[in-house]
């Protein structure tokens, strides 16, 4: 949604890297630049105002005129203005002292409240709550079928005695609702109420009525990010009319200019509580404004990335593959396919990359990504047999045709992948060297790794860096060898260079304490 956004601001940061000192003309012309580009984005006209004026004010003060890299501080203030934008901190949830919580969902029809509603119910329920969700949406034809769907998926109860369309007191389902979560001990109600194309008295009247039947703890806005100004428009009017204490982003997946997102926290000075992204209900999570921040400058969002990943990989999974890169052990295709598999679970594939800090100056090759690329690849993998699964190298050119023709793929391509998994079991073998791994090898106590030279002197090479994810970058049939050909990737070394190319400026790599690999318990 932000593409625009970024390609703006970045273009706008790689003039200033240029200069080693800022003049004031330097900062006014790179404020009214900013300007345009939020204005593009169609964040609100105050908001803009606001933002330019802060960005301004503290550019030209005493941190950037004395710093080192002056261009460096601008983008840390552009940053932590952004952050204050949407809202500093992330705030979560407001649970009642007594069950049940309740959760009322608001917005106009077609902003994605029902499909927010099993979401949400979704997500609470991974959190080891009990939700129940309630259809009072009676207005919109289908809505109560759609949000019995939802909830048969997410696996949570729905309370819908009204058919809909039309037809029952939608306050009247709202009151019934909670002396049945409090009978069967449900300990959080998500009501989904109805919306109008546009803003109007009955809309409102009957949302204040199911809010005063309800007394709910929360009253979620949801903003369809798609939306633009109308979006703060109606924020307002829900603001005054019902009374909304967070707000729910939905469609965030979508190729608008994303101005609400930026704007709908300042112009109603309710948090951000929840993003939605893509129809399964697992693209979904609590909003940090941070994150979005750092997304929005082409950082990338690596702690949601591995929360991501932290919630797919079994835990016996990541010991396992742990004891495998700290021990030195075989990596296997079988193992290849267990990762690959559930990195697909995280997502899609483009929006992966698209949280690696600096993958945002590959744009065109990302937009050439699919899940198909996945498929591809697993189906090479499933028509080996377990002993060339586990032994790629007996693959002579008649094991090959065979399982280029039984996974509908060509030779080139069952090539390419073995050759790539030949270089990610060199660099496991390597990495496991570099953590003391192997039977009998002690533990390296330093990052630079010393060696005698043939007369005896103690040379020293730093080790190199390897970079996350999975081993070897993705393996071949991805567009112009994405993303492990591609010269500065983070954690690849840049073509013909020795070291790793750099990370994005005012990037700020995670502390990992690699002792820690492969100490689980073994089965």
């Amino acid at each position: 949604m932000f593409d625009t956004l970024t390609d703006r601001l970045s273009g706008v940061f790689d003039k200033l890297r240029s200069k080693g000192r800022l003049s004031e003309s330097d900062i006014n012309a790179t404020a009214r630049e900013i300007r345009l580009a939020l204005l593009e984005a169609d964040v609100a006209l105050p908001v803009v105002k606001h933002f330019i004026g802060q960005v301004r004010h503290r550019a030209k003060g005493a941190d950037v005129s004395r710093a080192l890299n002056p261009a460096q501080q601008v983008i840390k203030i552009v940053h932590e203005e952004l952050v204050a934008i949407l809202g500093g901190e992330a705030r979560r949830l407001r649970f009642a002292k007594q069950p049940p919580t309740v959760i009322m969902l608001a917005g106009l029809q077609g902003s994605g409240k029902t499909t927010l509603a099993g979401k949400l119910a979704r997500w609470l329920k991974d959190q080891g709550h009990q939700p129940m969700l309630v259809a009072a949406d009676l207005q919109r034809p289908n809505a109560v079928q759609q949000l019995q769907v939802l909830g048969e998926r997410a696996a949570v109860e729905v309370y819908a005695p009204e058919p809909g369309s039309g037809v029952g007191d939608p306050v009247r389902v709202a009151a019934d609702a909670m002396e049945h979560a409090r009978r069967h001990h449900r300990d959080i109600v998500i009501v989904d109420t109805a919306g109008r194309l546009g803003v109007d008295a009955e809309m409102m009247a009957q949302a204040a009525a199911i809010r005063d039947a309800t007394t709910p703890d929360e009253v979620i806005f949801v903003v369809d990010a798609m939306t633009g100004q109308d979006a703060v428009t109606t924020a307002e009017a829900f603001r005054e009319g019902v009374g909304i204490t967070g707000v729910a982003l939905s469609k965030l997946d979508g190729d608008a200019r994303g101005g609400a997102a930026l704007s709908v926290r300042h112009v109603t000075g309710s948090p951000i509580l929840f993003s939605s992204t893509g129809e399964a209900l697992g693209d979904f999570d609590a909003f940090h404004p941070e994150r979005m921040a750092s997304r929005i400058l082409g950082m990338g969002d690596v702690l949601t990335l591995i929360e991501q990943a932290e919630r797919v990989f079994e835990d016996d999974q990541k010991t396992r593959m742990a004891e495998k890169l700290a021990g030195g052990s075989d990596f296997t295709l079988e193992d290849f396919l267990e990762q690959l598999l559930a990195v697909k679970k995280m997502g899609p594939i483009q929006n992966l990359l698209g949280m690696m800090p600096g993958m945002n100056q590959f744009k065109g090759q990302l937009d050439e990504l699919d899940d198909k690329h996945i498929d591809r690849i697993t189906a090479v993998i499933r028509s080996m047999t377990p002993l060339e699964r586990a032994n790629p190298k007996v693959l002579n050119g008649s094991r090959r045709v065979r399982i280029a023709n039984g996974s509908g793929t060509s030779v080139t391509d069952v090539n390419q992948l073995v050759e790539r998994f030949h270089t990610a079991q060199k660099q496991l073998k390597q990495v496991s060297g570099m953590f003391g791994g192997g039977p009998g090898r002690k533990a390296t106590k330093s990052p630079k790794i010393k060696r005698k030279g043939k007369k005896g002197k103690v040379k020293e090479r730093r080790a190199r860096s390897f970079g996350g994810g999975m081993p070897g970058g993705m393996p071949g049939g991805m567009p112009g060898g994405l993303p492990g050909g591609m010269p500065g990737l983070p954690g690849a070394p840049a073509a013909g260079a020795e070291e790793p190319a750099d990370l994005p400026d005012s990037f700020d790599m995670p502390k990992i304490d690699f002792s820690k690999l492969g100490k689980g318990k073994k089965g």
